[in-house]
């Protein structure tokens, strides 16, 4: 049995080569005492390691024990840490021994970090002495580097001053260490002597450790090469920075007894740490919320009653429905249980904030199954309406927290981050940080470069990994881009790639879930910068904080609540006028025969979740009739109920094609809404309920256990035996049992709770009808939202024009940043684009552009421009007025491209007097026009958009020769006809679902296409679809309703007809999900 006290984990950044779950098990397996993980200034693989030990002992007997530790970097006093070299940055290694000693780490580290703006830890010996705490500290000399030697006397007498200092700073630490760590080169007696000298000479115990840095042998390679990363250096000129064998590795106790014969007081002494460190485990933590909330000063459950109640009352002006009261009642109990109120009122909180400043908001997921949430207005979806399972979200045997998650409007979400940091200060509240892990493209291109490969070799290899293939490549595509597949090199670069991937790269921040605490953060994790401004993260992600059952807030940014706002206010401006009442999100009218025969012919283009190709093949199918329908649309087209062979049946059953047969009333009574097929995931855990006899948070438990069924095979065996038992014995067949088993496997990818389903339906409705009965107001109200949604604007532009709606050119004296209306004779309106859309313009100049019109008049030439502009900004440039000639925006002046680029470089730094601006006047130089084809490019180069043709469009007749249909034509060939068709590719998709087929949605002058690329298909012309702007298609035609596929046969880019069309290169935006 050995203790190591000094495991360096992937966590380190570029130091470690093995995962805390891998150092775990290997330590596991060798029957170690305990582990000490003690990253590089960081706590942030320490949960990862706790959980993974854990999960270990649930599965199987285990003595191991955890040690939570932190390598502490100590620079000298007033010092930069980048003037400071390696060897004169002393480590410490801290292991706390209680509770209190653990929170005086983290927040050592969290002072240190937050003197650095980079991601450094800059701590002194000062706050050594100021670290008063009852952790087990251990001196780790100076690496024994053959690059030092000439300098080691000095490096060691330096080391030993700082000990003596340090001596004296710590008179309180429990268990004070110089580590007497294994050293394997030819400098290991030289090592040994002065670390053994300086022991005796301070009278400093030694301390055994190995300091591994990965946890078997055969990571050496990959450790290399994070090191190589870490250096900027390659393996070939990293000489004495590389380790100078494999020997940092997780060693078997008897070696390590071996290894430390003559000095077996040192593996006593790791012994005496274990005992001590191992009184703490991050299962002490205790996490509180805040007590502000309580603003009456009453007790939170008494404060969350009353409002909970107030709020049903002004829900339910007619009467709280007695299903409501029963489910207020019960998880007002549960929630007092399990102590929750200061969390839902934290939320209530915010929310009501939010509200104060006409911020929409509106909460989803599994919080929408709460009838609490609902009545306090965190959610917007009515319990009495859908099947509601209040375990699904919060249960006792859960043992976990629950996690609500509120969408604000995109662009004004700051403000509610901003309002939660200056109500309960920072060092009480944060974000939790985002893991930025090395995905296939990163990774092969810093092992590439490590491993000293040639920069047209990597660059190669990174076009030739996508993130579809991983990094298996064929040998046919390696020799496609000229690459050997047999060459050891690009080999052993696939396999350390394959090693790199998920290795944390760095930390940043999560999207929006808020920790917040009633005590300082900073005792239990340590804080840091995040790089953007005002904001500030913890080291530990939603995963780590789950695993500790801590409380999280999704704080989260949806830019359709931005849209539907920006809608709303142009809509009622009109209404104002007219005379009539302001229409608000909850007012827009329920359930309009048009907008659902709308949706239900896919023209839903721009509205929320049922834009994507997916969405709209199904709705043709589906047909939705009512607000239900949108729930199922919504829930239906995921991983869950695909995998789970539930959308087929239910089709053919909503379409009369197959009967619906309930075995019993009380399956009827779960299913008889999605017409017998469980879609939801409330609905499996009823039938567990219903005829399995779990219980609610049962159920829940068999919820999760089947999400990861892959990983927990015999845990999910167990639940499928119970509700085999349970359905026998209430007389089911075992046919029947065996069905709902499958079904509910489907959900392990991804099944939708109807909850989550039924916030995002109120949000589908309320922007399908904007779009219906206002598509130009939505058409601007989603361009001036970007970025969001699906499709870029010119395809939102096109779509909106086929609605009757035309559109205007960015001009100088007309365009706002923004997109507006304009009115024309009659009721008819146009589009006018606004400068958001111009390449490089920066939304202060295009605003400066607006205010100089606004407040000084149209202007009539550049220089007059000029001169309007600097009276706005007298910091306003050139390349602002040049930005906005390349997007052809100077045309209410009578100017063309090249004529206001012409006048713009004759305009002086200043403008000029008046007299003499008229006596110099404007150009009178004739330049050439471009043609229609030019002028078109450049449209899209400026502004990604064209109102004057599209790019096919210039090359229809060659594709006409070549029989190759537009998009609007193909709508009237019979189904299975050989087609071709040619577009510029705006997506490419590869679903999870979809066993490797990939779909490409392409656009012509007529409108969009979509393409179906089967695996084999997608294999063999990998490079041409991956590398390809613009493609032409050749397969058979397949029709659903009006949603039109192609199944490729051939396949070719058209990128060179394009680009033989004008002499810049075209820009054009195409995405890959």
């Amino acid at each position: 049995m050995f203790t190591e006290i000094f495991a360096t984990s992937n966590f380190s950044f570029l130091r470690g080569a093995s995962s805390p779950e891998e150092l775990i098990q290997q330590a596991h397996s060798l029957c170690y005492s305990a582990l000490a993980i003690t990253d590089r200034n960081s706590l942030a693989g320490v949960v990862r390691a706790h959980g993974a030990l854990r999960a270990i002992q649930e599965r199987e007997q285990s003595d191991l024990q955890l040690l939570i530790g932190a390598a502490v970097e100590i620079l000298p006093e007033n010092e930069s840490t980048k003037l400071v070299p390696p060897e004169l940055r002393w480590l410490l290694a801290f292991h706390p021994t209680d509770l209190e000693s653990y929170g005086a780490l983290s927040e050592l580290l969290s002072v240190g970090k937050n003197r650095s703006q980079e991601g450094d830890c800059l701590l002194t010996l000062k706050d050594i002495a100021q670290f008063e705490s009852k952790c087990c500290i251990t001196a780790i000399p100076p690496d024994p580097h053959p690059r030092i030697l000439h300098k080691l006397h000095d490096i060691f007498g330096a080391f030993e001053a700082f000990l003596l200092s340090l001596q004296e700073a710590i008179p309180q630490c429990p268990l004070f260490s110089l580590a007497l760590i294994t050293s394997y080169g030819h400098l290991s007696n030289i090592y040994h002597e002065r670390v053994v000298a300086l022991s005796n000479r301070l009278t400093i115990p030694l301390i055994a450790s190995n300091a591994p840095h990965y946890h078997t042998r055969m990571r050496k390679p990959l450790h290399d090469v994070v090191t190589c990363i870490r250096e900027h250096t390659t393996v070939q000129e990293a000489g004495y920075l590389l380790a100078a064998n494999g020997e940092r590795y997780l060693k078997a106790s008897t070696e390590m007894k071996r290894l430390y014969r003559e000095h077996p007081e040192a593996l006593e002494r790791a012994e005496t740490l274990r005992k001590l460190a191992s009184h703490f485990s991050l299962d002490q933590l205790r996490y509180e919320y805040p007590h502000e909330i309580c603003e009456t000063g009453e007790d939170p459950l008494s404060y969350l009653t009353r409002l909970t109640w107030d709020g049903a009352r002004e829900r339910y002006q007619h009467g709280i429905p007695p299903t409501v009261a029963t489910l207020i009642k019960e998880e007002l109990q549960l929630i007092h249980e399990l102590e929750y109120e200061k969390y839902f009122l934290t939320c209530y909180d915010i929310v009501k904030f939010a509200r104060s400043r006409h911020i929409l908001c509106q909460g989803r997921g599994a919080a929408a199954n709460s009838a609490v949430c609902y009545c306090l207005g965190i959610t917007s979806v009515d319990p009495s309406k859908i099947d509601i399972l209040f375990a699904r979200f919060v249960s006792k045997e859960r043992n976990e927290p629950p996690d609500i998650d509120i969408d604000f409007e995109h662009e004004r979400r700051e403000e509610v981050i901003q309002y939660i940091y200056e109500k309960y200060g920072r060092e009480r509240a944060a974000l939790t940080c985002e893991v930025v892990t090395y995905r296939h493209r990163s990774a092969v291109r810093e092992v590439g470069k490590a491993l000293g490969l040639p920069l047209q070799t990597v660059d190669q290899l990174a076009k030739s990994i996508h993130r579809w293939t991983k990094c298996t490549i064929p040998e046919e595509d390696l020799r496609e881009y000229g690459l050997d597949p047999n060459s050891r090199p690009i080999q052993n670069t696939l396999h350390l790639t394959n090693q790199l991937l998920g290795f944390p790269r760095h930390l940043s921040q999560h999207v929006g879930g808020f920790i917040i605490s009633e005590k300082p953060l900073t005792r239990i994790v340590p804080i840091r910068h995040a790089t953007m401004e005002k904001r500030t993260i913890i080291e530990w992600d939603k995963d780590d904080i789950e695993e500790l059952g801590m409380l999280k807030i999704d704080i989260l940014a949806l830019g359709m609540l931005t849209c539907i706002r920006k809608a709303l206010e142009l809509i009622n401006h009109k209404r104002v006028h007219e005379g009539k009442e302001e229409l608000k999100l909850h007012s827009i009218p329920a359930e309009d025969p048009r907008v659902y025969e709308m949706v239900g012919r896919a023209d839903t283009i721009g509205v929320f979740q049922i834009e994507s190709r997916a969405q709209m093949s199904m709705l043709p199918r589906l047909k939705p009739r009512c607000f239900y329908d949108l729930i199922i649309e919504i829930a239906i087209v995921r991983p869950g109920p695909i995998r789970g062979n539930m959308v087929h049946p239910y089709l053919r059953r909503r379409q009369g094609k197959e009967s619906i047969r309930f075995p019993d009333k009380r399956v009827e009574e779960v299913l008889g809404k999605t017409l017998g097929v469980p879609i939801f995931q409330e609905q499996a855990m009823r039938l567990a309920i219903e005829l399995a006899g779990f219980s609610p948070g049962e159920a829940e438990q068999l919820r999760r256990a089947m999400a990861a069924w892959r990983r927990k095979e015999s845990v999910v065996a167990q639940f499928v035996a119970r509700i085999t038992e349970g359905m026998l014995a209430k007389g089911y067949t075992l046919e029947f049992i065996n069905q709902c088993c499958q079904q509910l496997k489907g959900f392990s990818e991804y099944g939708f709770p109807e909850s989550h389903a039924a916030s995002f339906a109120l949000l589908v409705y309320a922007s399908a009808w904007i779009k219906c009965y206002y598509p130009a107001v939505f058409a601007v109200a989603l361009i001036n939202s970007q970025p969001m949604g699906f499709y870029a604007p010119a395809q939102i532009l096109e779509d909106v024009k086929k609605h009757g709606v035309s559109s205007a050119p960015i001009d100088v004296n007309y365009s706002g940043w923004d997109l507006g209306i304009e009115s024309l004779s009659g009721k008819d309106e146009r589009i006018r684009l606004g400068m958001r859309l111009v390449r490089g313009l920066q939304e202060s100049d295009g605003r400066t552009f607006q205010q100089a019109v606004r407040s000084y008049g149209k202007c009539s030439s550049i220089q007059d421009l000029w001169k309007k502009v600097k009276l706005v900004d007298k910091r306003f440039q050139k390349a602002s007025l040049i930005a906005l000639a390349h997007a052809d925006g100077y045309g209410s002046l009578g100017l063309t491209r090249r004529e206001a680029l012409w006048d713009i470089r004759a305009l002086p730094d200043e403008p000029l007097p008046l007299d003499v601006q008229r006596k110099r006047g404007g150009s009178q130089i004739s330049l050439p026009g471009m043609s229609k084809e030019e002028a078109t490019f450049r449209d899209y180069e400026a502004t990604h958009l064209s109102l004057r043709a599209h790019p096919i469009q210039f090359i229809r007749r060659e594709l006409d020769a070549r029989r190759i249909t537009s998009a609007k034509a193909l709508q009237q060939i019979s189904n299975g006809i050989s087609v071709g068709t040619a577009g510029i590719m705006l997506f490419r998709q590869r679903p999870g679902t979809a066993n490797g087929v990939v779909f490409i949605t392409l656009e012509d002058e007529t409108g969009m296409t979509n393409l179906i690329i089967p695996p084999q298909f997608f294999t063999q012309h990998r490079r041409t679809i991956l590398a390809s702007s613009a493609l032409a298609a050749y397969g058979k035609l397949e029709k659903i309703g009006p949603v039109i596929y192609v199944v490729a046969e051939k396949i070719e880019s058209l990128d060179r007809q394009i680009l033989s069309l004008r002499e810049s290169p075209f820009i054009m935006r195409s995405y890959s999900y």
